[in-house]
């Protein structure tokens, strides 16, 4: 059984979940193409990781001559069924809005409503 936390550390945010078979923390780092992991017996220890594996990355980015990759860049893609697109784009020219718009605001709306 694993149960799963949120962790931050300078802009970036961690899964993290505690597996019972193996008694360690486990933590991944969300938002971002590249794969960060880390992992800590105690919550002292995941968290040192955590610091650690985040400094790691920005250092070999560094070394390769890349640009770290920043989470959530505010772009994603969604599939959804043609009949859907259809009446997004539909609904979505007749208010004179893009796309991106209307699904933006019905995004805002549903977690206005989780959120409320």
């Amino acid at each position: 059984m694993m149960i799963s936390s949120l962790m931050e550390y300078d802009g970036y945010h961690a899964k993290i979940e505690f597996d019972q078979d193996d008694q360690i923390f486990v933590g991944h780092v969300l938002g971002i193409n590249d794969s960060i992991n880390f992992h800590g017996q105690s919550v002292d220890e995941l968290k040192s990781e955590f610091q650690n594996a985040v400094l790691n990355y920005r250092e070999y980015c560094e070394k390769i001559g890349k640009a770290p990759e920043k989470e959530y860049k505010g772009a994603f893609n969604v599939r959804i069924r043609p009949e859907q697109h259809r009446k997004v784009a539909l609904r979505a020219a007749s208010e004179g809005i893009t796309i991106n718009q209307f699904v933006s605001r019905a995004i805002d709306d549903e977690l206005t409503i989780l959120e409320g």
